[in-house]
């Protein structure tokens, strides 16, 4: 160049918008808060918490250990909860009658959260596996999944959890049909304002095994795949999610998170509906085990991780992380 120095000629130079951490900052596309997280907590009947040995670091929780563990998510800026219930075996049946229980742990939690942090939102499971002696998230009959028998079902749980003061409630059972069931089932008591946020493209996946272990809610015989989506499958998410928002639902959820990125943007792209994404216990269990063994800088890739989500189109994150994130984002001066 003219000071006679090396000089590649090209007007552009992309490096001049990463020179400097401040330039970073500035141009940065997507920025993940804890306001973005949804905390799910793991709650059973007793008075001491359950190591789950499957997912390092989440526990059964007694329900003041939950409290507790609520306060110090609060404290970070976490604001929203999702409760999944370790239910006693003599509680299961086929027709989950248990998961309607006015005094049951669920309904007991909920109500427990939202006396204590009234201004937290409160986000329920609307399933049957944790309450089946089958271990499916729906009534069986002759080895096959009743679609209108379960939905019946799931109908009487929403409303019974939005009695108890649920926020928002969310079908993960992937029957034909449960979100317009649930929101007319919601609206016809009174509960216009309970959100539904419905797991829209779940995926028959091989990552749910840690959560599985949590709930000791694995299939009691078979597979989920005749009610759970084909992993195969990426258009047919499209087909879920225009059903679920012509139901009536609030928000859609992908499930699982870092494989289906790919089916995060064709939602994000194709409705105008918040999209959510489930950083499963799977994919939670890979992240800690690489780092148990020093492979992985443990902070670096759950951030990283976290914002792929928002990159690719996630407005919301459930993650097993959410407290530690923010945490991890507090001491960094970010929020």
């Amino acid at each position: 160049n003219n000071n006679d120095e090396v000089w590649v000629p090209q007007r552009a130079r992309p490096r001049r918008n990463r020179k400097s951490a401040a330039v970073r900052n500035m141009v940065r596309e997507n920025i993940v808060t804890p306001a973005n997280f949804i905390y799910p907590l793991f709650i059973h009947e007793d008075n001491f918490n359950q190591a789950i040995a499957s997912m390092p670091g989440c526990e059964r929780h007694s329900l003041e250990s939950m409290l507790k563990e609520v306060g110090d998510a609060y404290q970070f800026g976490v604001r929203t909860f999702v409760l999944f219930p370790k239910v006693a075996d003599e509680l299961k049946t086929n027709l989950g009658i248990e998961a309607y229980n006015p005094n049951g742990i669920v309904h007991r939690a909920i109500r427990m959260i939202k006396d204590k942090f009234p201004e937290s939102t409160v986000c329920t499971d609307v399933a049957l596996d944790p309450y089946s002696d089958q271990g499916h998230d729906g009534v069986v009959e002759d080895g096959q999944i009743l679609n209108d028998v379960t939905i019946n079902q799931l109908c009487k749980q929403a409303v019974s959890q939005a009695r108890a003061g649920a926020d928002i409630v969310a079908p993960s059972d992937m029957m034909d049909g449960r979100v317009g069931a649930i929101r007319d089932a919601l609206d016809s008591e009174g509960f216009t304002n309970v959100s539904i946020l419905a797991y829209t493209a779940k995926y028959a996946s091989a990552y749910y095994g840690p959560f599985r272990d949590a709930l000791d809610s694995h299939p009691g015989f078979g597979d989920k795949k005749t009610y759970q989506q084909d992993p195969a499958n990426g258009r047919e998410a499209l087909v879920e999610a225009a059903l679920d928002a012509s139901e009536g639902a609030d928000m859609l959820m992908v499930k699982p998170g870092m494989p289906y990125l790919d089916v995060i943007r064709r939602l994000k792209d194709n409705s105008d509906l918040p999209i959510a994404a489930y950083h499963v216990s799977g994919e939670y269990a890979m992240i800690k085990a690489a780092c148990e063994r020093g492979w992985l800088d443990e902070k670096a890739v759950v951030l990283e991780t976290l914002t792929c989500f928002k990159r690719a189109g996630a407005d919301i994150i459930l993650t097993y992380y959410a407290k530690q994130a923010a945490q991890w984002m507090a001491e960094d001066g970010l929020f």
